[in-house]
């Protein structure tokens, strides 16, 4: 069995034989990385890594006519987006240039020689305009001008259904909605406003990517208690991650959610690697294990590995990860 199937049987709820392995290591440690292994790729060989993450493609806006939106006015709001649109159908770049995608698809060729299960990184919603208009004013439009924001996610899903497309066309499994929501405690805005303004459009994508066999998993930060039932219900294959550090804990997963989606992560970036002394570390991995060992589970880490956790601390946590999954 090679990491896709792997993967993609973990995800599925279907038999594997042994847990699927996964980090995101590159980010903040790719020099570290390097130094002592020669290349990240060396260090995910050498751990037998089942996944691959994979950016690339054409990004979502012509930054040039984006600029001169913001140098045009005081305060960038929704309709001077919508209007630009409009007006020039220009905004929202051309997402089915092939040539675009030339190094994604060979970041998918090198890792499927590997045998990985390759999933691809695309904004959602909350999100993508977070980095449009800043995370405080989009939070000020989402009350002031719901009926305009919705119009915009309506051209992101649009783009972001082409663009899936396009991945998989060149061979990804899955395709990564990274839309994050939550805060430490809580959703950033109100469940309700979830279901309005984001739900509708999340669903189209996932409905699409389903109806081209494919899987979809979501990446948001922090606590979304509040509309898990509603990820759920839209399909959503693999939540990454379930940050217990945020309120969420394994034992509502595992009793209300373990038969709906999969999770991937347990190696926890916030309280535990790079943090914890290697004792109480261990103790913590296999804690998760205990918990999760079995279940549709991809070991990974919580988000990229910090800068402040050593190469030495790493490669500790993933001798134990590695022996772990395979018992």
């Amino acid at each position: 069995m090679d990491g896709t199937e792997r993967v993609r049987n973990t995800i599925l709820g279907r038999p594997t034989d042994r847990q699927p392995v996964y980090g995101w290591v590159s980010a903040n440690l790719e020099r570290e990385i390097t130094a002592r292994w020669g290349s990240v790729a060396a260090f995910e060989d050498r751990y037998e890594f089942d996944a691959a993450h994979i950016f690339g493609g054409p990004g979502t806006f012509d930054g040039a006519r984006l600029d001169a939106l913001r140098d045009g006015t005081d305060e960038l709001l929704p309709e001077h987006l919508l209007e630009e649109q409009r007006r020039t159908g220009a905004l929202f770049r051309d997402p089915c240039r092939a040539e675009e995608y030339r190094e994604l698809e060979e970041s998918i060729r090198f890792h499927k020689r590997r045998g990985r299960f390759c999933y691809v990184q695309t904004p959602g919603f909350f999100e993508q305009f977070n980095g449009v208009f800043g995370i405080q004013d989009q939070l000020m439009w989402l009350a002031l001008y719901p009926e305009e924001l919705d119009r915009l996610y309506a051209l992101q899903a649009e783009w972001t259904c082409a663009f899936a497309d396009m991945c998989l066309d060149r061979g990804a499994d899955m395709i990564h909605l990274s839309d994050d929501w939550g805060s430490q405690r809580s959703l950033m805005f109100s469940p309700e406003l979830w279901r309005t303004l984001i739900r509708p459009h999340v669903k189209r994508v996932a409905d699409h990517v389903h109806s081209r066999g494919a899987l979809v998993s979501l990446h948001s930060d922090g606590c979304i208690a509040d509309v898990t039932d509603g990820v759920a219900e839209l399909g959503i294959d693999l939540v990454h991650p379930w940050q217990e550090s945020a309120g969420m804990s394994y034992d509502i997963y595992l009793s209300r959610y373990a038969d709906r989606f999969a999770i991937m992560g347990g190696i926890c970036i916030q309280t535990a690697l790079g943090i914890l002394p290697r004792d109480r570390l261990e103790a913590e991995i296999r804690r998760v294990f205990g918990l999760l060992r079995g279940r549709r589970w991809v070991v990974c880490t919580t988000h990229f590995v910090q800068s402040h956790c050593s190469v030495e601390d790493l490669e500790f946590a993933y001798d134990l990860i590695w022996d772990l999954a395979r018992k």
